[in-house]
């Protein structure tokens, strides 16, 4: 039986490994590799051609969601976005940009297979709960408001998370290795979009929004 080749693109050494012993002791599933950027994630996928890819949803740099895109366009290889982040929102912005999967860290291993399963099967991964949530939404008049965060970019919206984190522009500008102007940038048209007033009132917002969803990724 041929096993299908697993990339594992995280910053987290120890998440990497503990991934991939748990992966390498399925009988279907070998991993072929691991990187913890975008940049690495492609040069990995160019030398060792995975079958599927599990990408964490943050990442120094290029995002997750960002690095999905990039994959679907480049080689239209699976990928699965494991993640901290609250699915209610970030799942769906995720499968837009071309992911197949999206399981939160919270789930057991388990889960994680079953998902990579699923999706070498041509089957789109995610929790019971949200495919109820999404069908509702369906069905929903045209007229049900959605968040204003949807208006948010996805680079937009990786900085509110880390404005929600508490972080300084300083410190956003490293996370995401962008220069603190363009942070200063990014900020001033969240206000805009929001609707906010000042840098308080986002700051405030942010915090109480991650503090909702769980994000509390380091």
């Amino acid at each position: 039986m041929a096993k299908s080749k697993v990339l594992i693109v995280d910053d987290h050494p120890v998440v990497r490994q503990g991934l991939a012993a748990f992966i390498n002791g399925e009988e279907d599933f070998i991993v072929c590799g691991d990187a913890e950027d975008a940049d690495g994630a492609i040069r990995s996928i160019n030398e060792l051609k995975p079958d599927i890819i599990i990408a964490d949803l943050s990442l120094k740099g290029t995002g997750g969601i960002e690095l999905t895109a990039a994959i679907k366009s480049r080689f239209n290889i699976p990928v699965l976005i494991l993640s901290m982040h609250d699915e209610n929102f970030y799942a769906e912005r995720a499968i837009r940009a071309g992911a197949r999967g999206y399981v939160m860290k919270k789930e057991s291993m388990e889960v994680v297979i079953r998902a990579l399963r699923d999706i070498l099967a041509g089957r789109i991964y995610v929790s019971e709960e949200l495919k109820e949530r999404l069908l509702g939404r369906l069905l929903t008049t045209p007229d049900v408001r959605q968040s204003p965060l949807e208006s948010l970019t996805n680079r937009e919206m990786d900085v509110f998370q880390l404005i929600g984190r508490g972080l300084s522009n300083r410190h956003i500008a490293q996370e995401l290795s962008l220069s603190v102007k363009t942070i200063e940038t990014y900020r001033s048209r969240i206000i805009e979009k929001l609707k906010l007033k000042d840098s308080g009132e986002l700051v405030q917002f942010a915090i109480q929004w991650n503090q909702g969803c769980g994000t509390s990724e380091q």
